[in-house]
């Protein structure tokens, strides 16, 4: 007897889950959805499946501490306060500046000799150019005194080594202290500023402080014995006398006779040359006026 189609009982069955229950065959389990969800947790729930809604988290705050933002206005503040003061500073000393500049003031920059400035010197921008071969003359005249004076010393030294006694040495050192910053007060930075600005005031205490600069270089090349024998300035009386007893000490003062007459002859150049700039220009006229103006002013 035949026998009808049996099913394979090792195939698999098909199971929808989303299938309706009544849709299943007999065979078939009805699983629950809770329960496919357990054992299948990378499904999508049905529409119908109700789960616990997550924890709420809050949100991340930062806090700001309101003591920063204080220290920041008060910083802003201390800012702003240091601001207006250096504005005042500024605004103070612009206007002593101005008044400085009105009252005819003129501040000048040490800057000569460039190792070691000690005065205000620049001939080529501040003295005009018709006036700047006179000045760099008178210059170097005034490095000439300079160099007179120091060579003295070594001259008078030398002598005092040799026997004349150290009261001519310490002369020597009183005209170079005294001649040397003297010869700059007195004649030199008159002279600049003369030039500078014009000015036959100035003009005329260069001519009266030169002048003696002149007979002083002239007296020191001739060295008349007046003072303790003439032997405290090389001079060419002092040359002589001390070229019989000492040879080498004589031509040392031979020497300094020649520096002090090089000097004489660049100073009495100088001289003419601005006195005849001065009477050129007018300034003595000006001067003259300048006096008068002054002498009535003193008598009224």
């Amino acid at each position: 007897m035949a026998r009808g189609y049996d099913s394979n009982p090792f195939e698999e069955e098909e199971v929808n889950p989303f299938a309706d229950n009544g849709a299943r065959g007999k065979g078939q389990s009805n699983y629950g959805s809770g329960a496919f969800f357990m054992t299948n947790p990378g499904s999508v729930p049905p529409a119908n499946s109700k789960l616990s809604p997550l924890p709420h988290e809050p949100a991340a705050t930062v806090d700001i501490p309101l003591d920063s933002s204080n220290d920041l206005k008060k910083m802003e503040k201390e800012l702003k306060a240091k601001e207006a003061e250096l504005k005042k500073r500024e605004q103070e000393l612009k206007r002593r500046e101005d008044a400085i500049a009105r009252a005819g003031v003129v501040i000048e920059e040490k800057n000569w000799p460039p190792f070691f400035p000690i005065i205000h010197h620049d001939i080529a921008n501040e003295i005009p150019i018709h006036l700047q071969k006179i000045q760099y003359v008178a210059f170097t005249s005034f490095l000439g005194i300079f160099a007179c004076l120091l060579w003295n010393i070594v001259a008078v030294t030398l002598a005092w080594i040799k026997g004349e006694g150290p009261t001519i040495w310490f002369l020597a050192i009183i005209y170079f202290i005294s001649g040397v910053p003297g010869a700059y007060v007195l004649w030199y930075r008159p002279l600049y500023r003369a030039s500078r600005t014009d000015s036959a005031l100035k003009f005329g205490w260069f001519f009266l402080s030169y002048l003696f600069h002149i007979g002083f270089c002239i007296v020191a090349a001739v060295a008349p014995p007046i003072f303790f024998k003439g032997k405290s300035l090389t001079g060419i009386l002092a040359a002589i006398e001390l070229l019989t007893s000492n040879v080498l000490v004589g031509v040392f003062y031979f020497i300094g006779f020649g520096l002090f007459v090089i000097e004489s002859l660049i100073s009495i150049w100088v001289i003419q040359q601005v006195y005849t700039y001065f009477r050129g220009s007018g300034k003595a006229a000006e001067m003259k006026r300048d006096a008068a103006r002054s002498t009535m002013m003193a008598a009224l």
